[in-house]
This record gives structure tokens, C-alpha cells and sequence, in this order.
């Protein structure tokens, strides 16, 4: 259903920096790269899901948003925890350590919550049981 999400940066290079390191841990890689706002598509494979990184089009200044949030699902409850603290060492937020938000059981919610150096923010997420 998504094909890509796109988030807003200031400065490409240093979201660039952030993003190679952060998204190798789940085997995405850039895919893409264009010179105008320096449009960044990361991904696993072309035509898969996938995540960019640009300055806005319109000339702006690049905002979190308020309620907005990309999701990335994980298989298992280890790699979250792994990716959220890569994501913190990174310069990364904590927005909500890794944990389960409700009931444990088989569709217990395991997820960690951060927010990248420039404010925008991402969850990695199970659902399943331990």
C-alpha cells in the first residue's frame, strides 16, 4: 500500500551520514540520489517500500510534523532493540524504549519510538508474540 515515505532535512549530507548507518542495520542501502534537494530514496530494492530523505521542494525550512510517524516492521524483537539503539548512538531521540504497549500474547505490540537529529520521528515495531 506505501510505496515510499519522505522526510524532510536542513542538511542533506548530515541526514545522509544518519541514514547510511542507521538503515544498513535492516539491509536498506541508497537506492537513489538526485542533485535537486538532494532527494535520497533508501530501500532494499527498487519497487519495494522504501524511505527518502530531501530538502522540501517548495524552498521552506524542513518541520517535524506533528502526528506524523513512519513505521518500519522488524521480524524479531532483538533486531528492534538493536535498531533503536543504533538509532539513539546516532544522535538520535528517545521517544519510547523498546517494549510492549498493551497485552503480551499473540498480538502483543513490541515497538521502540526516536526521533532522527532533525526531529522527525520513526517506531520500529513487531506484532506477535516474544
Amino acid at each position: 500500500m506505501i510505496g515510499y515515505a519522505t522526510l524532510g532535512t536542513n542538511n542533506v549530507e548530515k541526514a545522509r551520514e544518519y541514514y547510511d548507518a542507521l538503515l544498513v542495520e535492516i539491509g536498506a542501502k541508497r537506492l537513489m540520489e538526485l542533485e535537486e534537494g538532494g532527494f535520497t530514496l533508501y530501500g532494499t530494492e527498487m519497487g519495494a517500500p522504501s524511505l527518502a530523505i530531501t530538502q522540501p521542494y517548495n524552498g521552506e525550512a524542513a518541520v517535524p510534523g506533528n502526528g506524523n510517524m513512519i513505521a518500519i516492521p522488524f521480524e524479531e524483537r532483538s533486531q528492534i532493540d538493536s535498531f533503536y539503539n543504533k538509532a539513539i548512538e546516532l544522535g538520535g531521540s528517545d521517544e519510547g524504549a523498546p517494549g510492549v504497549r498493551g497485552d503480551e500474547g499473540p498480538q502483543a505490540f513490541y515497538a521502540a519510538y526516536f526521533r532522527d537529529p532533525e526531529g522527525n520521528k520513526l517506531c520500529a515495531f513487531r506484532v506477535g508474540p516474544a
